[in-house]
């Protein structure tokens, strides 16, 4: 039998939304084509400037479970992506996305695992600065893997990493035209900035968890914006 969702998971979730909403963060959008059913977000990803992924638009899904956030959200890909940790489902294999359980095979610590400080801007965040940032150690995709190394020890002469991604982000493009999106390209139009809104510190008293509200609040910070390497990652980091 299906655990009825929490009030408290449907108030973060609503916090949360309303916050990405009115305080736009570089890189992604959002939006619950359900206003009913809040456990259920689309997502759009822009490719970061300076990086292979530039000027792509990158759709996904999360789906949030029912005792958000004490338990991680998932996050597919729609959009069919090549990339060392994207499973050909489109599933994203990452650290922040694992349940907070011990388990020494996997190599991850306790600390790297979700846990609810979490939101859903860290959780996009470090998706976007995977693409750029591929974890090879434990791939979802082994193929993509040993690709993307050649690629990367070879500083770009074995380019056939770079030619897929590449061939992505142009049919990507044409679904960005399709839903009349503009893709940001320059460091600019990424870098947004968040819009002047009156303080929702009433909103985040009611909350069950001051915690977590105060984790939100920590976490965002209208001048600060991600810096991406203009060397399109062909440099050993």
């Amino acid at each position: 039998m299906a655990t009825p969702p929490s009030s408290s998971a449907v108030r973060a979730l609503q916090l949360e939304l309303k916050k990405l909403t009115e305080e736009p963060v570089e890189g992604f959008t959002v939006e619950v084509p359900d206003e009913s059913n809040t456990f259920e977000w689309d997502v759009a990803i822009f490719g970061p400037p300076g990086t292979l992924y530039a000027g792509g638009y990158f759709k996904a899904h999360m789906s949030f479970p029912h005792d958000y956030p004490y338990s991680p959200p998932t996050f597919r890909f729609l959009t069919k992506m090549w990339h060392p940790n994207i499973y050909e489902s489109g599933d994203v294999c990452i650290s922040i996305l694992h349940p907070p359980v011990d388990d020494p095979q996997s190599g991850e610590l306790p600390s790297e695992r979700w846990n609810p400080t979490q939101n859903v801007r860290t959780i996009l965040l470090s998706v976007i600065s995977l693409l750029n940032e591929p974890n090879t150690f434990s791939p979802a995709n082994v193929d993509a893997s040993v690709m993307f190394r050649k690629w990367r020890e070879t500083k770009g002469k074995d380019s056939e990493y770079e030619k897929i991604i590449r061939k992505q982000v142009q049919r990507s493009k044409i679904d960005a035209e399709k839903d009349g999106i503009h893709v940001p390209t320059t460091v600019q139009e990424y870098c947004v900035k968040a819009k002047p809104t009156k303080s929702d510190s009433d909103d985040f008293n009611d909350f069950y968890d001051d915690d977590y509200a105060d984790d939100l609040d920590d976490d965002d910070d209208d001048d600060d914006c991600m810096e991406y390497s203009e060397d399109s990652g062909n440099e050993e980091t």
